[in-house]
């Protein structure tokens, strides 16, 4: 299956049925009086988020989806039956932006997440809604509102708990397939990696995902390469895994590249904590190694593993870190919304203190 990422879809929800003109004709009833029924509602357009599903490669064969219109009123105060909906299926963490491509609209990042994205039309009146005391025979009857209409993006950033970065050919494919069971393309040259992709990982009977995204080279925010596009897979992960190959005579200099293109890019990436791995180890002397590690090291400030997916050298060590950072994030996160929900409990109280 393709990936696709981003998808530009036009959307109209229904019209609303028009009212009905019509009058109670029965033998002996001599002023039966008016009847016309109501039109009845529109289609909606809603966008639901659906699990099995990763990419927005439907959305390139159908661009255009349009809700029914409501049924007209009939006589007899039938009201006309509501226009069938229309439901958009998209994956988990798709966002959904106006035309322009800035404004957000929604964000659904959980399985089961349904948005209305354009309202059907109200149906119009039948006769019989206008009758009064003045008017006991009313011939007219109101048409249905039309719906909306409006063209969207969607966009999808994929949810995972740790991203991948590096250079390309830096190992970042190779380390996912070794500890997961998703089997992403791997050839010795750069951006064999065309798309990210996704895999489970499992450690200590506990599992989390892992994205793998294609690699960066300086001037990405450019759009040098393949660009930084796909920087946003990794916007929603807590904890990010810098792998720098050892093959690279300046390891320093590969890992500031990298960094930069982050910060350029923006998204709070720099802000995330992360663990900077030497990969493709098994192809280093020991001495070779130890040099690049004490390089890498002076450029980050802190401790840099040694992998290798070949030997499965550093492999538990590097899940366990990373675990270790996602349940780190995953509790701030909730003493934050506890603090949050805390303070307006505060508040309220505070309102009703003052209100006697």
């Amino acid at each position: 299956m393709k990936f696709l990422d981003r998808a530009k879809v036009y959307v109209r929800s229904g019209d609303g049925g028009a009212g009905s003109v019509s009058f109670r004709r029965e033998k002996f009833i001599e002023f039966g009086g008016p009847d016309g029924g109501d039109g009845g509602r529109g289609g909606d357009v809603f966008v639901e988020t659906v699990s099995g599903l990763n990419t927005l490669i439907d959305y390139r064969y159908q661009q255009h989806f349009r809700a029914k219109t409501g049924m007209h009123g009939m006589g007899r105060n039938r009201t006309g039956g509501k226009g069938s909906d229309v439901t958009l299926k998209v994956p988990v963490g798709t966002q959904i932006f106006a035309e322009d491509g800035e404004t957000l609209i929604c964000d659904l990042t959980e399985v089961g997440q349904i948005f209305r994205i354009a309202a059907g039309g109200n149906g119009g009146f039948g006769n019989w809604q206008f009758k009064s005391s003045i008017n006991q025979a009313p011939r007219r009857a109101n048409p249905g509102l039309p719906g909306e209409e409006l063209t969207i993006w969607l966009q999808l950033k994929l949810i995972a708990d740790a991203g991948l970065v590096g250079l390309p050919n830096a190992g970042k494919s190779t380390f996912l397939a070794s500890v997961t069971a998703a089997r992403p393309k791997i050839a010795d040259y750069p951006f064999t990696t065309l798309y990210p992709n996704l895999g489970v990982a499992t450690v200590d009977s506990v599992e989390f995902i892992i994205a793998d995204i294609p690699g960066l080279i300086e001037g990405a925010h450019e759009g040098v390469g393949i660009g930084d596009r796909f920087l946003s897979h990794v916007e929603r992960t807590r904890v990010l895994l810098h792998l720098v190959s050892g093959v690279e005579e300046d390891v320093a200099h590969a890992y500031r590249t990298v960094r930069r293109e982050l910060e350029l890019y923006g998204g709070g990436l720099t802000d995330k904590p992360e663990i900077v791995a030497l990969s493709q180890a098994d192809v280093l002397t020991p001495e070779a190694k130890a040099e690049k590690i004490a390089e890498l090291e002076a450029e980050v400030g802190g401790k840099v593993l040694a992998l290798s997916a070949v030997s499965r050298q550093g492999l538990p060590e590097a899940l366990r870190l990373l675990q270790r950072e996602i349940d780190n994030v995953g509790q701030n996160d909730e003493d934050l919304q506890a603090a949050e929900d805390a303070a307006r409990f505060g508040q309220k109280m505070s309102e009703e203190d003052w209100r006697r």
